[in-house]
């Protein structure tokens, strides 16, 4: 081969040969190093070291085990050491295992992030691969406070208010129907015997008003006292006695139910009227009418039954439970169907001393004004009875307290992360606010917010307290 052919062939092959090169390193069939991204990536991802802490899934899966373990297709799963774990504090495990800094807290151990009891002197996940929670010197103080960091309070929502005195009111929602007041009720029963010789316009459902005449009657014994009154009247002049016989004859008239218009007739006339006109007593509502023209009545006999509407009752009933908080002259309120815009006010006037015993429910009186006749009786209603005393006492609003049946919890605020679960008494309560009479003051800031689960932490805290301390007889090192 001459020279000049050598060199063709030895240029062509360079040329082959960094073409070659350059497919492979296109196609990722060769890797060619690169000494200042080697540095790099070594700085930026260190080895890992630690102890292993779990084993994840090679395929990246969120499956988690605390023990080496094999996928379905025979493929071991990866150890993850404690530099490559992850803390949502902030701060890997790693960095919190190590020796703190000079003014850093020390961790004295790890608590199961679910509140199971379970704690660890490393970092650590769970099975479902959760990070176990550091706990620092002074967290858990014998006190009766709970420590928790700002990040959890941001996280969780705990929200705060301050506790102050005002009056309790609550508003008992009761159903009700209006009846009639017993005390404007009458009934016109004469106390003679007689016979009906007309009827005036009065009929049942009608309004009257008061001296409306509503029948006229004849009756033999008030014509034979009104002569007695009429005879001993003319007899005055001659008769030293006569003066106290005609306050007797006027007496007699009115203890037949004789008005006394009718006798004053009698002694201004000097003569005895056939009949007699029998008005009504006040204004009202002929609730019946009982008579017809030519009826005869004996004493007693019930003509007409009259009811005034002006003032009228509303019978509610309330709860067993409720009974107790409702007195006499509470506000009360009152809805209608018929009204349904319309508001009636009132006052409790009576709480009946006795239980239904088939709805075991209380039954209050309730007055109202009526004097447009807009409350009919029988007519339902719904009523709002606004009981408290008015007295202010200590509260907190309904959020504020834990009542687990057994025992009632309000957390206090200290400040700088720290809340003391307190043991409270409770008063009445109403309107979202419940009374506190004792274990809360007056500017005490309660937490109203997150405070389920800042009474599980002090609860955890509790538990952890009594599993690592020493037994009866063992002497703590």
């Amino acid at each position: 081969m001459t020279r000049a052919l050598r060199a063709v062939v030895s240029v062509a092959a360079i040329f082959a040969a960094a073409g070659a090169g350059i497919f492979a390193g296109q196609r990722g069939l060769v890797t060619i190093p690169n000494g200042q991204n080697q540095i790099e990536n070594d700085v930026a991802q260190p080895l890992p070291s630690g102890a292993v802490v779990y084993y994840r899934d090679p395929d990246g899966e969120p499956f988690y085990a605390l023990m080496p373990k094999n996928t379905d297709d025979g493929r071991a799963y990866v150890a993850v050491r404690a530099s490559e774990d992850v803390s949502f504090d902030g701060a890997s495990p790693a960095s919190a295992a190590a020796e703190p800094a000079s003014g850093e807290r020390k961790i004295k151990f790890y608590r199961n992030p679910m509140g199971l009891p379970d704690t660890s002197p490393m970092p650590k996940k769970d099975s479902m691969g959760m990070d176990y929670i550091p706990v620092y010197e002074g967290d858990d103080t014998d006190d009766g406070t709970v420590k928790i960091s700002t990040g959890k309070v941001q996280r969780t929502g705990v929200e705060t208010t301050i506790a102050g005195t005002l009056p309790i009111t609550r508003t008992l929602k009761a159903p009700g129907v209006v009846a009639l007041d017993e005390r404007r009720l009458s009934v016109i029963a004469p106390r003679f015997d007689g016979f009906v010789i007309s009827t005036g316009k009065a009929t049942s459902g009608a309004h009257i008003k008061k001296g409306e005449p509503l029948a006229t009657v004849y009756g033999q014994d008030i014509l034979v006292q009104a002569a007695r009154l009429v005879t001993e009247q003319s007899r005055s002049a001659s008769d030293e006695d006569l003066p106290g016989a005609i306050v007797g004859a006027a007496r007699r008239l009115r203890n037949f139910g004789v008005p006394e218009t009718f006798i004053e007739k009698v002694k201004r006339d000097r003569r005895v009227p056939d009949t007699l006109v029998i008005d009504a007593p006040f204004d009202g509502i002929v609730l019946e009418r009982m008579v017809v023209d030519g009826q005869a009545f004996k004493p007693g006999d019930v003509l007409f039954r009259i009811a005034d509407h002006s003032v009228v009752w509303v019978l509610a009933d309330i709860p067993e439970s409720d009974v107790g908080a409702v007195q006499p002259g509470q506000p009360v309120t009152v809805h209608t169907r018929t009204y349904p815009g319309r508001a009636f006010k009132g006052k409790v006037a009576l709480v009946y001393p006795h239980l239904m015993k088939e709805t075991r429910t209380g039954r209050i009186r309730i007055e109202l004004d009526n004097p447009d006749l807009a409350l009919l009786p029988d007519m339902y209603a719904d009523v709002d009875i606004e009981t408290g005393s008015g007295k202010p006492v200590v509260v907190v609003p309904s959020s504020a307290l834990i009542d687990n049946g057994s025992r009632k919890v309000v957390i206090v605020a200290q400040g700088e992360g720290r809340y003391q679960p307190r043991d409270v008494k409770i008063g009445k309560s109403g309107d979202g606010l419940v009374e506190i009479t004792d274990g809360i003051a007056d500017g005490d800031r309660v937490v109203v917010n997150g405070n389920f689960l800042i009474d599980a932490e002090s609860n955890l805290q509790a538990a952890l307290k009594a599993l690592t301390a020493p037994a009866d007889g063992e002497v703590q090192p």
